[in-house]
């Protein structure tokens, strides 16, 4: 049996779920990760990057990616929040973990650091919840 799969999800995939896939590259080494949206944007949020370099974590590599039918299969997938209803990741994934993270976009360095740390509690969170079932 191979590492448990782990997607986050939301619809640009260019902050919320790139910042958790990160955090979990670097806190749960036993898992594979990945990070997708119903929308993908064409790039990163800089302020997103930033915030993640603030902390020793390089995620401006990373590329936003479409959510597709295989990522979904055999993963435990977390919906980071939708900022779009009509393209939220909820509709098409079935038994989904909701964060409802704010969304980075358009948001000063002050609310982005607030929403990495969030992220970064929830992703602790869930490796916790993980590390018990196992």
């Amino acid at each position: 049996m191979g590492k448990k799969k782990i997607l986050f999800v939301c619809v640009e995939n260019a902050g919320r779920s790139q910042m958790a896939e990160g955090f979990l590259r670097k806190f749960g080494s036993g898992y594979d990760v990945i990070s997708a949206g119903t929308s993908p944007s064409s790039h990163l949020n800089p302020t997103v990057v930033q915030a993640m370099r603030e902390i020793g974590i390089d995620i401006s590599q990373q590329k936003p990616a479409l959510l597709t039918s295989n990522m979904i299969e055999d993963s435990l997938a977390v919906n980071m929040g939708c900022i779009d209803k009509e393209s939220c990741p909820a509709l098409f994934v079935k038994d989904i973990l909701d964060w409802n993270i704010p969304d980075p976009k358009n948001q000063p360095i002050e609310e982005v650091r607030k929403i990495r740390d969030k992220i970064k509690y929830q992703v602790l969170e869930l490796l916790k919840t993980l590390e018990k079932q196992s």
